[in-house]
């Protein structure tokens, strides 16, 4: 029940689904409780690539989203994946990505929710939970080229 009530709390934290541990963070509305939320999601992919995801209350999270990040507006579409989150962008993920590392605020809805109002995401504190997040996507060396252990003997005193 915990982590259920903190998947969908106000701000930027790791995302507290199950199986996400610190592999992801999240970014919740201001306005977020349990029975309604939006949040938007970055996560370290199992292929160490990194996707951008909408995650909400509403019943389906795909299709066209209406989003106002910092006085720039733009229509990006997500789509329906297997992750435990709602819905991935795809090709304005890399923009999504910079604006929310380097922005102040969000305000998005779905292009089928005209009659709801905007929901507010505040970017305070995003880049560091992104950061952390993604720190586990950072490339990994080979085994041949990693720099073995020192072959060096301690001497006894």
């Amino acid at each position: 029940m915990a982590a259920s009530l903190r998947a969908q709390e106000a701000g930027w934290h790791y995302s507290a689904l199950p199986g996400e541990g610190d592999r992801a963070t999240m970014g919740c509305d201001r306005d977020a409780s349990p029975a309604a939320f939006s949040c938007l999601v970055v996560r370290c992919e199992d292929d160490f690539s990194t996707g951008v995801y909408v995650h909400t209350s509403r019943v389906e999270d795909s299709g066209r989203w209406e989003m106002t990040l910092d006085r720039e507006n733009r229509s990006p579409v997500a789509e329906a994946t297997a992750a435990p989150y709602g819905a991935r962008f795809g090709s304005d993920a890399g923009w999504l990505l910079e604006r929310l590392e380097q922005g102040s605020f969000v305000y998005l809805r779905h292009s089928d929710d005209t009659n709801e109002p905007f929901r507010y995401i505040s970017l305070s504190g995003s880049l560091y939970a992104i950061n952390r997040a993604l720190a586990w996507c950072a490339p990994r060396a080979p085994a041949a080229e990693q720099i073995p252990a020192p072959d060096v003997t301690p001497v006894e005193p």
